[in-house]
């Protein structure tokens, strides 16, 4: 048992601050070998500049339309899931396919599912 009963740290300890516009400070990460060793040593810090974690390249149309069908699909789930008048029918329509070999097995699930065949449905009539 160590300092305070801790055993290891494992995960960021620091973070850059964002502060107008631009970070200050870096990256302070530890890791912990838990793979079985003889070497005593199995704790490691590390420090990484503040732009470590940044983008190096341009967003391709391909992620751009993921991010737009993901916004576009989630939008509508939580819309759905809050409309009164769909509920009856949504659960209705959900226990039906439920136990079924490719149901989804929550309702949140079967949503994604429903509206995002929407999403498709409508970008390929358009």
């Amino acid at each position: 048992m160590g300092a305070a009963g801790i055993e290891y740290i494992q995960g960021a300890l620091k973070r850059p601050k964002k502060e107008n516009g631009h970070k200050h400070g870096n990256y302070l990460v530890m890791t912990h070998c838990s793979a079985a060793s003889t070497n005593p040593n199995c704790q490691r810090i590390y420090s990484f500049a503040a732009d470590r974690y940044e983008r190096s390249t341009v967003p391709q149309a391909k992620e751009l339309a993921a991010r737009a069908r993901f916004a576009s699909v989630a939008a509508a789930v939580k819309a759905r899931s809050k409309d009164l008048m769909q509920q009856a029918t949504d659960i209705a329509d959900f226990l039906a396919q439920k136990d079924t070999a490719t149901g989804k097995k929550t309702m949140r699930a079967y949503l994604w599912k429903v509206c995002g065949d929407a999403y498709d449905a409508a970008l390929a009539g358009a």
